[in-house]
């Protein structure tokens, strides 16, 4: 359990150092290892179609969205340590399988690299415009905030509310879902920890909520 806890630090300070040094013209997520693992597995990966797309982070790469909700129809894009802007950047491997719906999260990453919040809502409506284009059906999530335990600074958890705040302003313009994670997974703007494992990501019961919300709206859209 050491050695994954490590790691996951290692993943996390990764995080911070792609804004930090990243001195030249290339974009911070090009400079992460796991946004390029990612994308060249996609390359060569044999699905060519799917009902339902996950797109986002390690929240969304934690899980295999599949089993767990019971479908052979659902495909995950979650990229560890990825930001908006990469998620734009790799949308093509979204478009291209075709899917009726698109479950967006993200935020978290963009936040602690201090990247502005109206830049992260001009990302946000780059995905949601060009889902649409395509005639995919979107739907986005709150922002989950840190993990209580966790090490951070309160002024984040403040920036990741004004976010949210955002994306809900965002959804109801653009007249797609919300799901708000954070009603029934937060206290006192913090994951909570009974829902969170040793490296503050979510645990099984954490997922388990996750899942429901998403099963509620797949029955909202008659998928």
């Amino acid at each position: 359990m050491k050695i994954i806890t490590i790691y996951f630090k290692i993943i996390i300070l990764l995080t911070f150092s792609f804004q930090l040094f990243g001195q030249d013209n290339i974009p911070s997520f090009k400079k992460n290892p796991l946004y390029i693992q990612e994308v060249e597995l996609y390359e060569v990966y044999e699905t060519k179609k799917a009902n339902i797309v996950m797109l986002g982070d390690s929240h969304i790469q934690g899980a295999n969205w599949g089993e767990l909700l019971g479908r052979n129809d659902v495909v995950n894009r979650g990229v560890t340590s990825d930001v908006l802007e990469g998620y734009v950047a790799r949308l093509p491997y979204v478009t291209k399988l075709k899917p009726k719906v698109c479950f967006i999260m993200g935020g978290l990453n963009d936040v602690y690299m201090w990247i502005p919040i109206d830049k992260i809502i001009i990302q946000y409506s780059l995905l949601i415009n060009e889902l649409k284009k395509n005639k995919i059906k979107v739907v986005i999530h709150s922002a989950l905030y840190p993990a209580e335990g966790a090490d951070n600074p309160s002024d984040r958890n403040k920036i990741v509310s004004e976010l949210n705040i955002l994306l809900r302003e965002l959804a109801e313009k653009e007249n797609i879902i919300f799901i708000d994670l954070n009603e029934k997974m937060s206290r006192n703007m913090f994951t909570k920890k009974e829902l969170t494992n040793s490296w503050y990501h979510l645990n099984a019961k954490g997922y388990e909520i996750w899942r429901d919300e998403v099963q509620r709206v797949l029955k909202l859209l008659k998928l």
